[in-house]
């Protein structure tokens, strides 16, 4: 094997894991443009499509943790990247498979450290980094529920003297304008994964030498993250945007808003976040704001596991990948 064919398999995977995500994570912009009938499916898609390219060019601060922030650099190398890429890859296409809404994140935050624990130990592990990213997957959900929340209290008050149909046809058009920013941050933060681990390849083969983001990466994972999106999971949809709450133009429009701006704040800090746990925690937090029962728990909490079993179960897959992967090497 030369020295580049390492560093192209890690590139073609770590794009697959890119359209895996924007299948799944098509969901986390547009359930609820196409639940309340704002735009078609095919409309919302998309739109999805559009901004989750465009967001990738944002920034690069999240894909400096993924790449250099979980396993330490200097142990970076084809095995482990390889068997993160496909625990990430093969947990986040099984729950897609099924319509669940996982964190795709998630998915390659536990590849990553299944893979280098797997390889070094525990040692391996950049503590600061998976503090970054623990911390960050508890305060973030409770955030997107609590902005979804007040958000709609604050919109229900400053309505409460619209007439009805005026109000529901304000918040229908001004949604397209909610899910492309929805869109911009989930391109802003998720395209990062894919970006971080091929640039850790990179720098690991000798090709770039220091941790900055090529142009033509941030591209390529922008667009096959928007592939991906246009594809689409069309199960995790129904999921999230027709299963858990009933919503209306107006909680589509709380949702969608309260999450984008969860997520660009986050990553603007360099936080790998859960764009899913977000928008699912955001529909909860404006479905509650008129009932709790308008909100279906019992599904709420299959969900909520998922998302505790995300890291360990991406981690037990990527563990088993390095084991058979030395065997061959």
């Amino acid at each position: 094997m030369d020295s580049f064919t390492p560093i192209i398999i890690i590139i073609v995977l770590a794009w697959v894991y890119d359209f895996v995500n924007g299948m799944n994570d098509c969901a986390n912009a547009i359930a609820t443009t196409v639940s309340t009938r704002a735009l078609s499916p095919r409309q919302a898609v998309f739109l999805a499509f559009v901004f989750n390219v465009l967001g990738a060019f944002i920034t690069t601060e999240v894909a400096k943790t993924i790449g250099k922030g979980i396993v330490d650099p200097s142990f970076m190398n084809f095995p482990i990247i390889v068997s993160s890429l496909i625990g990430a890859i093969v947990w986040a296409a099984f729950c897609t498979h099924y319509g669940i809404p996982i964190s795709i994140t998630h998915s390659l935050v536990g590849g990553l450290m299944g893979a280098g624990v797997a390889a070094e130990g525990i040692g391996v592990l950049q503590s600061a980094g998976v503090r970054k990213i623990f911390i960050a997957m508890i305060v973030s959900p409770f955030a997107g529920f609590a902005v979804g929340f007040l958000l709609l209290a604050a919109i229900f008050w400053l309505w409460r003297r619209a007439r009805p149909d005026v109000a529901s046809t304000f918040f229908r058009r001004f949604q397209v304008v909610s899910a492309a920013f929805m869109a911009l941050s989930h391109g802003a933060n998720d395209t990062q994964n894919a970006m971080g681990i091929i640039t850790a390849a990179l720098l690991a083969g000798g090709i770039i030498q220091s941790f900055e983001v090529p142009v033509w990466v941030v591209l390529g994972s922008g667009l096959f993250m928007g592939l991906g999106t246009y594809v689409g999971g069309w199960k995790v949809i129904k999921t999230l945007g027709m299963k858990m709450v009933k919503l209306r133009s107006v909680h589509g429009f709380s949702a969608e808003t309260a999450s984008a701006l969860v997520i660009i704040g986050n990553t603007l800090v360099g936080a790998p976040i859960s764009t899913t746990h977000v928008i699912s925690s955001a529909i909860m937090g404006v479905g509650s704001t008129e009932k709790l029962s308008s909100v279906k728990w019992g599904l709420a909490g299959h969900i909520v596991l998922t998302w505790i079993l995300t890291i360990p179960g991406a981690a037990m897959v990527a563990v088993i990948a390095y084991t058979l992967l030395g065997l061959t090497l």
